[in-house]
């Protein structure tokens, strides 16, 4: 991997004193097995994140993991981050989703790509939890092909007027601040995108409801409307049709960060499944006692590690300034296809047990089959796996 300069206007990694990091992790492993594990039924059932909990995660610092201390964050290293990430990834999905999109897609266009004021009027509240923040690119008829986005900005003197639709935006329904990629010019593909930040409250903008899902119950996607919506010429991030390549970033170091939860959640699923392996007995033995279900248990624990070792190597390149397009998709590539299969094989050894409710294993089946979609599906993190690794002749 190449050197490279990191981006200008993007804030360098700051990692933490190595006592002060290990307390973080100590409490953050804490926290999830003692505070959010015990009420994952709840979420599922009530749809909905305690706010008692938010607050506390408000507290903790969670939601700026990412932003530097000089904007009230805690400022993590890439390699850091990751590793937080795997910790929350040991519980529901929905946790981390509550804070997820302030440290990553919904903050780090305005990390990579703001101005001084623009950071200074935003970052501090975001670090604080105090405003949600949501990233605003998938639209009704654009997914995958990012650089297709219909909603228009149109200049009109100090104000573009924003006009369209975004779908399936993860905490929509409660982001006071929207990173939005919008068409300003007519050049093709996404030469003609360019970001803005869009608060909530300016006339014009409408969220829809949230969406039934699949899983992650408690983390929600909902529709959001873009109407004539008036957004001033200073809330525009970097220069007109500079949001394809802002998007491009963000993503990159979105799918490090989805990479590590995976294998949070890998690494739950497979403890869970060694203690019921332990316990539930067949043919006068436990279970854990076969050989069929010892290559379960060993082949889940092989890709896990795997995983593991690969975000990591590509935190550590990252925080150096290397070139971690590839990497980073590799990373989200293997580890979500990674941990469907942790999962199904989960299922299997609890047998009847993983498909009933009360075990929670179905439960997390469900909830990790969204990782191989969203922030870039399986087939598009192979495109860009296959480009980069041509690019650089093998």
């Amino acid at each position: 991997m190449a050197e490279v300069q990191p981006p200008a206007g993007e804030d360098a990694a700051m990692a933490l004193d190595a006592d002060t990091f290990d307390a973080l992790i100590d409490a953050v492993r804490r926290f999830v097995a003692e505070r959010l594990r015990p009420l994952e039924a709840q979420v599922e059932n009530d749809d909905a994140i305690p706010a008692d909990v938010v607050a506390e995660m408000r507290e903790m610092g969670l939601f700026g993991l990412s932003i530097a201390p000089e904007y009230g964050g805690l400022g993590l290293s890439m390699a850091e981050e990751v590793r937080v990430a795997m910790e929350t990834g040991r519980t529901t999905p929905a946790f981390r989703s509550a804070f997820g999109t302030n440290v990553g897609i919904g903050s780090q266009g305005l990390v990579i790509a703001g101005t001084p004021e623009q950071k200074a009027e935003w970052l501090p509240r975001i670090a604080s939890g105090e405003i949600v923040t949501s990233f605003a690119l998938t639209e009704p008829d654009v997914g995958s092909d990012s650089g297709s986005v219909k909603t228009r900005a149109v200049r009109d003197g100090d104000v573009y007027r924003l006009s369209g639709t975004k779908r399936y935006i993860t905490n929509a329904d409660k982001a006071d601040l929207f990173t939005v990629m919008a068409r300003t010019g007519d050049e093709p593909g996404g030469r003609g995108v360019s970001a803005f930040l869009v608060p909530r409250d300016l006339p014009g903008l409408r969220v829809g409801p949230p969406e039934k899902k699949m899983g992650q119950k408690g983390a929600h996607v909902c529709d959001v409307h873009f109407d004539d919506v008036p957004v001033s010429v200073a809330n525009r991030l970097g220069e007109e049709g500079e949001g394809f390549r802002i998007a491009m970033k963000v993503l990159d170091r979105g799918r490090l960060h989805i990479a590590a939860v995976c294998v949070g959640v890998a690494e739950r699923l497979i403890a869970d499944t060694v203690a019921y392996a332990g316990e539930r007995r067949q043919f006068g033995k436990p279970i854990a006692e076969h050989q069929l279900v010892q290559a379960m248990i060993a082949d889940s624990k092989t890709e896990a590690l795997a995983a593991r070792a690969l975000v990591l190597q590509t935190a550590d390149a990252k925080d150096r300034g290397e070139d971690v397009v590839l990497e980073s998709a590799a990373a989200k590539l293997f580890a979500s296809e990674m941990v469907g299969r942790v999962a199904d094989r989960a299922v299997q050894v609890h047998g009847g047990a993983g498909y009933i409710a009360d075990y929670g294993i179905e439960r997390l089946y469900r909830d990790v089959r969204l990782f191989r979609i969203y922030e870039g599906t399986t087939q598009i993190q192979q495109v860009i796996v296959a480009r980069e690794t041509m690019k650089r002749g093998g």
